[in-house]
């Protein structure tokens, strides 16, 4: 890895953890929009994944009145059966047409969501959610980006943002433990990968403590929105080559 790509990962954690103390979720997206232009999918995976021990571990502790492990139950045991498969498709999957793919998606949704007022899914349906989860553990086991499902899901449902955070950060706990599980059984924990975890981990601690301190400046609204915004910008960052990584 160059000096280059190098300061450019440290600022991906740091704003990864940010982004996470904001939104509760964004890490993944914003630390992938560097690491899958200069580390493989394997190992971008496994270092989001341990880093979402972090910044869902200290959200979970932060909020715990609000933690909704009831609500959240579907969407676990939905995660439980898509990581594995997740995790199986990853070495079989080109990683320009995942990066591309995942980015367009984004790219879109955000358009469409800021394009509009709030719209609200009214009905409630375990199985629904149970298929919810099973995207979402897909998406997590193939990319290490295991809330992007589940909160687009919770925007939809319009709720509360603290009672969206109530439902999405155990979800996303427990995908990224089951992420974990399936990663290191498939030989993802390797001398490397734990090298750049321990360099990132300062900055992703001191991103996550200054996001939590900005959370609290939101209502609903502008919470909807910076989640929003920060998909779109993560989403366009995989869409666009960046051939200055060296």
């Amino acid at each position: 890895m160059t000096t280059t790509a190098l300061i450019l990962f440290l600022l991906a954690t740091f704003f990864g953890g940010l982004t996470s103390g904001v939104a509760g979720f964004a890490m993944g997206l914003v630390v992938s929009g560097v690491c899958l232009h200069i580390l493989t999918p394997l190992q971008t995976a496994t270092l989001i994944a341990g880093y979402g021990f972090v910044t869902q571990g200290y959200a979970i502790w932060k909020f715990h009145d609000t933690v909704s492990w009831r609500g959240a139950a579907p969407f676990i045991a939905g995660g439980a059966i898509g990581v594995p498969i997740g995790t199986g498709l990853l070495t079989y999957i080109d990683p320009d047409a995942l990066r591309i793919a995942i980015g367009a998606m984004l790219t879109l949704y955000s358009i469409w969501g800021l394009s509009r007022p709030s719209v609200k899914v009214a009905h409630e349906n375990v199985s629904i959610d149970i298929g919810v989860g099973t995207l979402n553990g897909l998406l997590g086991g193939l990319t290490g980006l295991s809330g992007i499902i589940i909160v687009i899901w919770c925007q939809l449902r319009s709720w509360p943002k603290d009672v969206q955070r109530g439902i999405f950060q155990p979800v996303l706990m427990g995908t990224i433990l089951m992420a974990t599980a399936s990663l290191t059984v498939a030989g993802a924990m390797t001398p490397e990968t734990i090298k750049l975890y321990l360099l990132g981990l300062p900055c992703m601690i001191a991103g996550t403590w200054v996001g939590l301190k900005l959370y609290g400046k939101l209502d609903d609204e502008a919470f909807r929105k910076v989640v929003l915004a920060l998909l779109l910008v993560s989403g366009a960052s995989l869409v666009v080559p960046f051939s200055w990584f060296g």
